[in-house]
This record gives structure tokens, C-alpha cells and sequence, in this order.
């Protein structure tokens, strides 16, 4: 073994056992360091106004003309539902998208604070079904919504 793989496997079992010392000490907590709150209830609700709620802690929303949604009227299959989202709503802090027939209305959630105010996604839906996008921007919620057609080989669903 040459002197150069020795020190790389002496840093990198020093820096291994570093780490393991201060997550077994209580220090390091994955969850905390890692992760943001989850919006359990958001994700757990079974009914669109519940979902807003849990995601934004307030249902109170206006419609806006500033979000604009690129998607088909008409989708052949849900399992694969390509959307586009923009806004030109100033200071926007999230966007979130709800598909009001699915089982759980929230498809995603996005923290965009200091990004531009457009993405886009491919969605599952269960249905026909109204999809509403909720952006937050200056601390109130606006919201837009389109209906889009779900047909399997087809047919009207």
C-alpha cells in the first residue's frame, strides 16, 4: 500500500468515525439537519379545503389571473399527466398543486423563496377532476384552477 492510499484511508475512517461519535452523542439529528417540517396533515387529507389547510394553516384564497397552467383539457390516461405551472405574482414563497378527486388532494408542494415561480410535473389522477394550483406570494394565497379530462382508451372517465 503506498503512502497516498494509507492517508486517504486514514482520513476517511478518522472523518467515519468522527461522524459516527457525534450522531451516537446526540448532536447530529438527520431528521432536524436534513429535513424540513412535514406537512403530514397536508399529505393525510382526504378533501381539498383540509389539505390547503394543513399545508398553509389558513384556507383563506383568492383567484388570480397572475398563475398561469399550461396543461391539456384532456388526458388520455392519469397515470401520467404532464402540467406546467407559472406566476408573475411578485415575492412568491411556494406553490402547490391539488387535484380535488384524487384520493389525497396534494401532488406537490414547492418552496420557491428567491426562484422564479415556474415548474413543471407529471401527475397521477384518479379522475376527472378540477386541479388547483395554490401559490403563496407576499403572504396571502392566490389560487387558479383548470379541469382536466381523464379518458382510458378513450372513453370518457
Amino acid at each position: 500500500m503506498t503512502n497516498l492510499h494509507r492517508r486517504t484511508f486514514l482520513k476517511a475512517t478518522l472523518a467515519t468515525a468522527t461522524v459516527g461519535l457525534v450522531a451516537a452523542a446526540g448532536l447530529l439529528k438527520p431528521t432536524r439537519v436534513l429535513a424540513a417540517d412535514w406537512p403530514s396533515a397536508a399529505f393525510e387529507s382526504k378533501n381539498l379545503d383540509e389539505a390547503i389547510k394543513g399545508l398553509y394553516r389558513v384556507s383563506e384564497r383568492s383567484a388570480s389571473g397572475s398563475i398561469a397552467i399550461n396543461a391539456q383539457p384532456l388526458a388520455e390516461i392519469g397515470n401520467n399527466v404532464p402540467f406546467t405551472v407559472s406566476t408573475s405574482l411578485p415575492n412568491v414563497d411556494s406553490l402547490a398543486v391539488f387535484v380535488e378527486k384524487n384520493d389525497r388532494p396534494l401532488v406537490a408542494s414547492l418552496n420557491l423563496k428567491g426562484a422564479a415561480g415556474h415548474f413543471s410535473l407529471r401527475m397521477k389522477m384518479a379522475r376527472t377532476s378540477d386541479v388547483h394550483v395554490v401559490c403563496r406570494a407576499g403572504g396571502k394565497l392566490y389560487t387558479a384552477k383548470q379541469n382536466i379530462k381523464v379518458t382510458v382508451g378513450g372513453c370518457g372517465g
